[in-house]
């Protein structure tokens, strides 16, 4: 009996393309036609005796450090790249499957997928991210630089001879990009980001107080009192955890001043980072970078006053993009949109690009 094999065409009929920011931290995802449909943290539980995915995102989030030992909650993208092949590879398909949930079950569901990685990565990296795609159900994986996408993402003019300057703060990496007539001019890639920042402040609860908070705590500390600079407000929050003399449990009072203590160093990278792309900026660009100023992307881009920092250190204005935290998966919906005309954007792999 001879088989039926769809065509590509007829696979664009049942299968809706897909737009990934895979982050470190959270992982969004945009269904052509739908919009943004999965705001997940990339964390995956698995029972380790059956090989089995107990829970993907928030659900294993809750998981991360109460678990039994077959049980373990984990992040499978680390500083932005895939540290662990088959973990991403299951929390891919299980997107791919909630999203195609209501297709007809009768043919198999093969994707078009744009994944946003981060800069510079190797060519090894990259060819994990597209296999693990590939592996999940899609027919095609198409990548771009994650500064590109949060440009797109964020409405930059990245085809005109004026300079776009993006700055996207993630879990972890911070990547800082200067776009000029489609593609990137100068760039850097940085690990003092917001996991790095969560490091700091369990490392400065640790040392300060002796005791000991988990990545989790930190981050909703991080969220609700975080700023770089004295906000005004005198901030505090109720923290609990271990003492780390008595082994007992402990609660203590942290304050505004006490985080902004604790992330400077990061902070102070950062800036270096952002002051040494502008020192190698072309000067006809940095005429544009005084005019337009500095956009910022990612979670990061968040933390308390960190713009009006970065304004006053560069000497150029800062801004932070409308929804700063979906851009890259926003700039990802626009390239599938017209896949044609921006194919020049994706980055080069062994893989065909879209024809034009």
């Amino acid at each position: 009996m001879k088989l039926f094999k769809p065509s590509d065409a007829l696979w664009g009929l049942f299968s809706k393309d897909i737009g990934i920011d895979l982050g470190t931290a959270n992982t969004l995802v945009y269904v052509k036609g739908r919009g943004i449909v999965i705001n997940e943290p990339s964390v995956v539980a698995i029972n380790q005796k059956t090989n089995q995915i107990l829970a993907v995102g928030k659900e294993a989030k809750k998981m991360v450090g109460r678990t039994p030992g077959h049980i373990v909650a984990t992040r499978p993208l680390r500083h932005g790249v895939v540290s662990d092949f088959e973990v991403t590879e299951k929390m891919l398909k299980y997107f791919f499957d909630k999203v195609h949930a209501e297709v007809s079950p009768f043919l198999p569901h093969r994707p078009r997928v744009v994944i946003g990685v981060p800069l510079g990565g190797t060519e090894v990296e990259r060819r994990a991210v597209v296999q693990a795609g590939k592996n999940a159900g899609a027919r095609a994986v198409y990548l771009v630089e994650e500064p590109m996408a949060a440009a797109i993402g964020a409405k930059l003019q990245i085809s005109e001879a004026n300079g776009a300057f993006i700055i996207d703060i993630g879990g972890g990496t911070a990547e800082i990009a200067v776009i000029s007539l489609g593609g990137i001019v100068i760039s850097r890639s940085i690990r003092y980001a917001g996991d790095k920042l969560n490091e700091d402040i369990v490392n400065f609860v640790r040392d300060e107080f002796k005791m000991a908070i988990g990545e989790r705590t930190a981050e909703e500390v991080k969220i609700s009192i975080g700023s770089v600079r004295d906000s005004g407000k005198s901030q505090d929050m109720l923290i609990k955890g271990r003492n780390l003399v008595t082994g007992l449990p402990q609660e203590i009072i942290i304050k505004e001043k006490h985080v902004r203590e604790a992330i400077k160093d990061s902070v102070d990278a950062l800036v270096q980072a952002v002051q040494e792309v502008i020192e190698l900026t072309p000067p006809e660009l940095v005429a544009d970078l005084m005019n337009r100023g500095l956009v910022m992307t990612g979670g990061g881009s968040m933390l308390g006053l960190l713009a009006d920092h970065l304004a006053e250190e560069t000497g150029v204005p800062v801004k932070v993009a409308e929804d700063p935290l979906a851009a890259v998966v926003r700039g990802t919906s626009i390239i599938l949109e017209d896949l044609d005309t921006l194919s020049d954007v994706l980055v080069d792999t062994d893989l065909e690009k879209p024809p034009r």
